[in-house]
């Protein structure tokens, strides 16, 4: 073990390629999808090192292809999620005390992996399971998962490195541990370096984790778990089970050694984690941590001086790239009425010219909604205004599952500005739009603060810095990333950390060191170099 203060390679964001016709990347990638779907994988869960299947094989179905199988995964049962949670337990000392250095190692090495030999495999994954055009995978599956990986590695230096202030005669030290116990990482399925990331950055500041990623993202997740093997992530640290999730946290929210959540998903779930982890404090040895990011009802303001052009893009990717499936996608937008022919004009022209259809089709914008589930939920939306006289569908509102979960990006215009469509997260590639008259801006930012519950992200568009001032100041609790003049999606690791409030989560910031600091539990030490002989203060003096 080397004695010296180690730093880590610079930190730089991975580079996106683009996958233009006749690249090399664009070929290799290509070859990668056809392999991948000839091999038709037999997925299995990952317990204490070992490859762990099960009679109950589950087919994995692309979601824009929903005859062709992409393979099986196993399914597991309770007595999986109690193995997983006793090989977490276990190898709990042994990664604890390993230096920070072997531990950064691991994931510095898993990053140039991600960058490197398992790119195309990732994206490939990414595509077939989670139905992504190319450019969301690789700016999410490889940019992104290799970003987390190497940022955080130089946080977690950052935070080794605060020291406190020590008098003469007095060595003070803070000593950082991990939590006392395992951590539960549940992930989802829209962002595959999400599902890492709620895994790993845990487990660099050395902790050990249950992983139960989304079944939708399963096919992904397989490859994740091989990069941080081959990389030399020791057996127990990381536990990849497939269960549902009333089976997981019916056994892991009443074992004594639960120290944390690491959750991304819906709101109604959190609450309903949150509530669950508090009926049973006194099982647990300490308070567990619990980090959570899950809803939005995300924003986009125009003011009368904004660039129509500039809006009018941003509203068309912010909207509708992978299908509305983000947490930070804009879902409802206040147009004034002086822009708003020419906004309304250039979205219909975008979304006349959009694509729909599998990835593997490069010429495609649009893709699949991840399932039957969200394909059903998000029509049903659909339906609900096609009745609504007070609603007007001003683009799209069409749909089909004849071969996949398709669904036409829709743009709406409502006269309620409180209508159920402006304040409900539909979390699929539909848009509502409220017109409002230009010179009720200032009234119109509190009706953007007051209507939703949520508070991830939100955006202004204007020339006018007094009322981009105005725009921050007035809704600075209604999104944790606030955008001036750009699409309220797309937050890069050591540049936009992520996160909201409200009902949108902790804000507990991924991609920045203030999320690793929740997988601590610092311990202050004193040392005294000059102790005192005599129980006696000089004011006893007389």
């Amino acid at each position: 073990m080397t004695n010296a203060i180690l730093n880590v390679p610079p930190m730089k964001n991975e580079e996106v390629l683009s996958y233009s016709p006749s690249s090399g990347e664009r070929i290799a990638l290509l070859d990668t999808i056809k392999s991948m779907k000839e091999a038709q994988w037999d997925i299995p869960m990952i317990i204490n090192g070992q490859k762990i299947r099960t009679r109950k094989k589950i087919k994995i179905s692309a979601p824009h292809a929903l005859e062709e199988s992409l393979g099986t995964y196993s399914k597991g049962s309770g007595n999986h999620v109690r193995s997983a949670i006793k090989a977490a337990v276990a190898a709990k000392p042994a990664w604890q005390a390993l230096d920070w250095e072997s531990r950064a190692a691991i994931f510095l090495k898993a990053a140039d992996l991600v960058a490197g030999r398992y790119r195309q495999q990732l994206n490939a994954a990414t595509m077939l399971g989670q139905s992504k055009n190319i450019h969301q995978s690789e700016i999410d599956a490889v940019a992104e998962m290799a970003d987390f990986f190497r940022f955080n590695a130089h946080f977690m230096r950052q935070i080794y490195e605060q020291q406190p202030m020590s008098p003469a005669g007095v060595w003070n030290r803070m000593e950082y541990r991990a939590l006392e116990g395992f951590v539960f990482a549940l992930t989802p399925f829209n962002f595959t370096s999400i599902a890492a990331n709620l895994a790993t950055a845990p487990a660099m500041l050395g902790n050990t984790v249950v992983w139960k990623p989304a079944e939708t993202q399963i096919y992904s997740a397989h490859v994740i778990m091989k990069i941080l093997v081959e990389a030399g992530l020791p057996a127990g640290v990381i536990n990849l089970i497939f269960v549902d999730g009333p089976t997981a946290g019916k056994i892991i929210f009443r074992h004594p050694d639960f120290a944390g959540l690491h959750f991304t998903g819906s709101t109604a779930v959190f609450q309903e984690l949150w509530k669950t982890i508090g009926n049973n404090l006194a099982r647990y040895r300490n308070y567990p941590r619990i980090v959570g990011e899950t809803g939005g009802k995300d924003f986009v303001v125009a003011h009368p001086t904004a660039d129509v052009g500039i809006l009018s893009t941003a509203l068309t990717r912010g909207a509708f790239e992978y299908q509305g499936q983000k947490c930070s996608a804009a879902s409802r937008a206040y147009i004034p009425k002086s822009l708003w022919r020419e906004v309304s004009k250039n979205l219909k022209v975008d979304l006349s010219t959009f694509k729909i259809g599998t990835p593997e089709d490069f010429g495609n914008f649009i893709n699949a909604v991840i399932d039957e589930r969200a394909f059903k939920k998000i029509t049903g939306y659909i339906n609900r205004v096609k009745r609504d006289k007070s609603v007007q569908i001003v683009a799209g509102g069409n749909y089909s599952m004849e071969n996949g979960y398709f669904i036409q990006p829709t743009v709406l215009r409502v006269q309620d500005p409180r209508h159920f469509i402006m304040h409900e997260e539909i979390f699929g590639p539909v848009l509502s739009v409220y017109v409002y008259d230009d010179d009720k801006f200032t009234d119109t930012l509190k009706l953007v603060d007051e209507t939703s519950p949520y508070g991830l992200t939100g955006a202004i568009f204007a020339k006018d810095r007094s009322a981009i001032c105005e725009a921050t100041d007035a809704l600075k609790y209604a999104a944790g990333n606030f955008y001036i003049n750009d699409k309220p999606t797309g937050a890069v690791v050591g540049q936009q950390p992520f996160g909201g409030a409200r009902a949108s989560g902790t804000n507990d910031k991924a991609g920045s060191v203030l999320n690793l600091y929740r997988w601590i539990s610092p311990r202050t030490i004193k040392e005294n170099l000059d102790a005192p002989r005599d129980y006696r203060y000089p004011f006893l003096d007389f």
